[in-house]
Protein backbone atom coordinates (compact mmCIF):
# COMPACT_ATOMS: atom_id res chain seq x y z
CA UNK A 1 0.00 0.00 0.00
CA UNK A 2 2.92 2.35 0.63
CA UNK A 3 3.95 2.03 -3.01
CA UNK A 4 0.49 2.96 -4.22
CA UNK A 5 0.41 5.95 -1.87
CA UNK A 6 3.82 7.06 -3.14
CA UNK A 7 2.78 6.80 -6.79
CA UNK A 8 -0.58 8.51 -6.28
CA UNK A 9 0.82 11.37 -4.23
CA UNK A 10 3.86 11.82 -6.48
CA UNK A 11 1.61 11.83 -9.56
CA UNK A 12 -0.76 14.36 -8.00
CA UNK A 13 1.98 16.68 -6.77
CA UNK A 14 3.85 16.46 -10.06
CA UNK A 15 0.68 16.90 -12.12
CA UNK A 16 -0.59 19.91 -10.19
CA UNK A 17 2.77 21.71 -10.05
CA UNK A 18 3.52 21.01 -13.71
CA UNK A 19 0.08 22.22 -14.75
CA UNK A 20 0.54 25.44 -12.76
CA UNK A 21 3.91 26.07 -14.45
CA UNK A 22 2.59 25.20 -17.91
CA UNK A 23 -0.42 27.46 -17.40
CA UNK A 24 1.79 30.35 -16.30
CA UNK A 25 4.10 29.93 -19.29
CA UNK A 26 1.15 29.51 -21.66
CA UNK A 27 -0.50 32.62 -20.23
CA UNK A 28 2.68 34.63 -20.89
CA UNK A 29 2.20 34.01 -24.61
CA UNK A 30 -1.48 34.89 -24.49
CA UNK A 31 -2.99 31.42 -24.13
CA UNK A 32 -5.87 30.44 -21.89
CA UNK A 33 -5.99 27.55 -19.44
CA UNK A 34 -8.72 25.84 -21.48
CA UNK A 35 -6.60 26.16 -24.64
CA UNK A 36 -3.61 24.63 -22.80
CA UNK A 37 -5.67 21.61 -21.79
CA UNK A 38 -7.02 21.33 -25.34
CA UNK A 39 -3.43 21.40 -26.59
CA UNK A 40 -2.65 18.47 -24.31
CA UNK A 41 -5.76 16.66 -25.60
CA UNK A 42 -4.61 17.29 -29.17
CA UNK A 43 -1.93 14.68 -28.58
CA UNK A 44 -4.69 12.08 -28.76
CA UNK A 45 -7.37 13.86 -30.80
CA UNK A 46 -5.42 16.10 -33.16
CA UNK A 47 -6.82 19.44 -34.34
CA UNK A 48 -10.37 18.46 -33.33
CA UNK A 49 -9.38 18.94 -29.68
CA UNK A 50 -9.39 22.70 -30.24
CA UNK A 51 -13.06 22.56 -31.26
CA UNK A 52 -14.14 20.35 -28.36
CA UNK A 53 -14.65 23.05 -25.76
CA UNK A 54 -14.61 22.08 -22.11
CA UNK A 55 -14.97 18.38 -22.98
CA UNK A 56 -11.64 18.23 -24.77
CA UNK A 57 -10.10 20.40 -22.04
CA UNK A 58 -11.25 17.79 -19.49
CA UNK A 59 -9.75 15.06 -21.67
CA UNK A 60 -6.48 17.02 -21.74
CA UNK A 61 -6.50 17.27 -17.96
CA UNK A 62 -7.07 13.52 -17.68
CA UNK A 63 -4.24 12.83 -20.14
CA UNK A 64 -1.92 15.21 -18.28
CA UNK A 65 -2.47 13.49 -14.95
CA UNK A 66 -2.25 10.04 -16.55
CA UNK A 67 1.22 10.93 -17.82
CA UNK A 68 2.20 12.24 -14.37
CA UNK A 69 1.02 9.02 -12.69
CA UNK A 70 2.93 6.89 -15.22
CA UNK A 71 6.09 8.96 -14.66
CA UNK A 72 5.69 8.54 -10.89
CA UNK A 73 5.06 4.80 -11.20
CA UNK A 74 8.15 4.33 -13.38
CA UNK A 75 10.36 6.20 -10.91
CA UNK A 76 8.92 4.34 -7.94
CA UNK A 77 9.26 0.91 -9.60
CA UNK A 78 12.80 1.66 -10.74
CA UNK A 79 13.75 2.90 -7.26
CA UNK A 80 12.93 -0.54 -5.85
CA UNK A 81 15.80 -2.00 -7.92
CA UNK A 82 18.09 1.03 -7.85
CA UNK A 83 18.12 2.33 -4.26
CA UNK A 84 20.40 5.26 -5.15
CA UNK A 85 17.30 6.86 -6.72
CA UNK A 86 16.03 7.23 -3.16
CA UNK A 87 19.32 7.95 -1.39
CA UNK A 88 20.24 10.62 -3.96
CA UNK A 89 16.70 11.81 -4.65
CA UNK A 90 17.61 15.43 -5.35
CA UNK A 91 20.18 14.78 -8.09
CA UNK A 92 18.28 11.79 -9.48
CA UNK A 93 15.03 13.77 -9.57
CA UNK A 94 16.63 16.54 -11.59
CA UNK A 95 18.15 13.99 -13.98
CA UNK A 96 14.77 12.19 -14.20
CA UNK A 97 13.18 15.50 -15.18
CA UNK A 98 15.70 15.85 -18.02
CA UNK A 99 14.95 12.29 -19.17
CA UNK A 100 11.19 12.89 -19.07
CA UNK A 101 11.53 16.14 -21.02
CA UNK A 102 13.69 14.55 -23.71
CA UNK A 103 11.38 11.52 -23.96
CA UNK A 104 8.30 13.72 -24.26
CA UNK A 105 9.97 16.11 -26.74
CA UNK A 106 11.59 13.58 -29.04
CA UNK A 107 9.41 10.46 -28.73
CA UNK A 108 5.91 11.10 -27.36
CA UNK A 109 5.07 14.44 -29.00
CA UNK A 110 6.41 13.52 -32.47
CA UNK A 111 4.37 10.29 -32.37
CA UNK A 112 1.25 12.07 -31.13
CA UNK A 113 -1.42 13.89 -33.11
CA UNK A 114 -0.42 17.26 -31.63
CA UNK A 115 -0.13 19.89 -34.36
CA UNK A 116 3.48 20.25 -35.38
CA UNK A 117 5.15 23.48 -34.30
CA UNK A 118 8.39 25.13 -35.27
CA UNK A 119 11.17 24.41 -32.77
CA UNK A 120 11.65 27.16 -30.20
CA UNK A 121 14.83 27.08 -28.14
CA UNK A 122 13.33 29.31 -25.44
CA UNK A 123 10.26 27.09 -25.11
CA UNK A 124 12.40 23.94 -25.07
CA UNK A 125 14.69 25.35 -22.37
CA UNK A 126 11.89 26.73 -20.19
CA UNK A 127 10.12 23.37 -20.33
CA UNK A 128 13.42 21.63 -19.55
CA UNK A 129 13.81 23.70 -16.38
CA UNK A 130 10.20 22.96 -15.36
CA UNK A 131 10.73 19.25 -15.93
CA UNK A 132 13.97 19.26 -13.95
CA UNK A 133 12.87 21.23 -10.91
CA UNK A 134 9.13 20.58 -10.84
CA UNK A 135 8.36 17.26 -12.51
CA UNK A 136 11.37 15.08 -11.78
CA UNK A 137 12.20 16.57 -8.41
CA UNK A 138 8.64 16.42 -7.07
CA UNK A 139 8.39 12.76 -8.03
CA UNK A 140 11.76 11.79 -6.55
CA UNK A 141 11.18 13.63 -3.27
CA UNK A 142 7.72 12.14 -2.73
CA UNK A 143 9.05 8.66 -3.52
CA UNK A 144 11.92 9.22 -1.07
CA UNK A 145 9.43 10.27 1.62
CA UNK A 146 7.58 6.95 1.29
CA UNK A 147 10.72 4.80 1.01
Amino acid sequence: MTGLKAVVLAGLVCGVLDLICAAALFRLVGGSFERLLQFIASGAFGESAFKGGKGSAAAGCLLHFSIAFVAAAVYYATSRSLPFLVSHAFACGILYGVIIHLFMSFVVIPLSRTPKRKFSASSFLSQLVVHMFVVGLSISLVVRHFS
